[in-house]
């Protein structure tokens, strides 16, 4: 039994679909440790099978505090080289000295293990957690920056990024946090594929084929499409947050596909102003919600006390609030008729494999992305405007569940499930690129 190290990226989106392969793989045979950041570290409880070690990450309480993502991720990779190799060398390559490290296997915006596994003359992968359009968006980014076309005018925002179909310049995936510069040096580094022996995509061919013949020519490595990861096994949740399992009770009680499911993600915050905007266009539809608020992502909140007063009186039994959902499971309910997103990946793909139509409002980076293809190539859902105002969320939530035009994106999210059941059954496409990586592996 081969051992592979995963090295994930410390941020629920990253670590979900990483755990999700390793669950797979070993399933396959070979030994599974898991090297992570102390931040954020993920459970070792719910994954008996695999070996967990920690190691230092450089982070302070001050860079933590902050929530600058690209400058959390900066000092992990810049403090996590040396002691990445160190627990190579001094930990797990001598637990078992009969079973060799086939490969690495890290998250994109995880590349410090490369400068060890070349000094070592291991073998790496580049995993992938986002859809594939997001590299080309990225590259966009780096290559507008060059010529000094970032930031852009306004009077542009709205405007089509030539060969980016249907990404307009304000969709382009520029972080909030940090500078364009911080935010670019991160972004080079994590598209570094030099040294990889392939790159992993949490996607399938059916969503992402037009992006991937592009991506190809600039990666010049092999790509495999193995997801979606969530299918692929039934592993134990590793979230970061306590699920609320309550809902599900909840859900229960509700008419079939007559629930809006509500959850802007893990990281995104809100104000006292979007959440009174979004909480009466929820009310205003008259349709049963599910919503997730999680703890401190409302500004100047500890959780619900801003929701107005009247807001809880008019709805009644009609809401159920929780401070985190089971989502796959929530998704998969009979009751759930669509599901108000923040796009990220995982929670878009998770909606797509369930056939649920999505209403979509991104807060930050790839979820601009990921909107425009649910929206505009996929057609899967319906986009918010740019701003939280409650008559256009009651029309949105009344739209997709009402309509005709809802009816429509209703067939195709049905049509868009049964493609990825098929890529995921023995001969589609997801299918084939999982056996492949497995018959690589074994082979180094």
């Amino acid at each position: 039994m081969n051992k592979l190290v995963l090295v994930p990226c410390p941020y629920q989106g990253h670590i979900n679909p990483m755990l999700q392969l390793g669950t797979f793989l070993h399933s396959k045979g070979f030994s599974i440790t898991i090297v992570h950041t102390q931040f954020n570290s993920p459970s070792s409880s719910n994954h008996p099978e695999f070996t967990f070690i920690p190691i230092p990450d450089g982070l302070t309480a001050p860079i933590v505090s902050s929530g600058n993502i690209i400058a959390i991720l900066q000092t992990i990779n810049a403090s996590c080289e040396a002691s990445f190799e160190h627990c190579l060398t001094t930990q797990i390559m001598k637990q078992d000295p009969e079973k060799k490290i086939a490969c690495i296997i890290y998250d994109e915006f995880m590349y410090f293990p490369a400068a060890a596994a070349t000094h070592l003359n291991i073998r790496t992968f580049i995993l992938r957690t986002t859809a594939t359009a997001n590299f080309l968006a990225r590259s966009t980014v780096i290559e507008l920056h060059s010529k000094g076309l970032i930031p852009f005018p306004e009077s542009v925002s709205s405007d089509p990024v030539p060969q980016l179909h249907p990404i307009r310049f304000k969709d382009l995936p520029i972080s909030p946090w940090d500078t364009i510069e911080k935010f670019l040096e991160l972004i080079v580094s994590s598209h570094d594929v030099r040294r990889s022996s392939a790159i992993l995509c949490n996607t399938t061919v059916c969503l992402d084929q037009s992006s991937l013949a592009r991506v190809q020519q600039h990666c010049r490595v092999p790509i495999f499409c193995i997801g979606p990861l969530h299918k692929i096994t039934t592993a134990a949740s590793s979230s970061l947050l306590e699920e609320d399992a309550s809902c599900i009770e909840w859900l229960d009680k509700q008419a079939p596909k007559s629930v809006i499911y509500v959850s802007l993600g893990s990281v995104a915050c809100i104000g006292e102003k979007e959440l009174a905007e979004m909480a009466w266009g929820l009310a205003n539809s008259k349709h049963p919600f599910l919503w997730v608020i999680r703890p401190g992502s409302i500004t100047g909140s500890d959780w619900i006390e801003l929701l107005p007063r009247e807001f809880r009186e008019a709805i009644g039994e009609r809401s159920f609030i929780v401070k985190w959902a089971p989502q796959r499971e929530v998704l998969a309910h009979g009751a759930v008729g669509a599901f108000w997103t923040h796009c990220g990946w995982n929670s878009t793909l998770e909606s797509i494999s369930e056939g649920v139509p999505m209403i979509c409002k991104p807060c930050f980076s790839d979820q601009k992305v990921h909107t425009r293809h649910v929206s505009q190539v996929w057609k899967l859902g319906l986009e918010l405007g740019d701003e939280f105002e409650r008559g256009e969320i009651e029309r949105a939530v009344r739209k997709i569940l009402e309509n005709s035009d809802g009816e429509e994106i209703r067939v195709r999210a049905k049509d868009m499930k049964e493609k990825i059941d098929v890529s995921m059954s023995k001969g589609g496409s997801t299918y084939n690129f999982l056996n492949e990586l497995v018959e690589l592996i074994m082979g180094f």
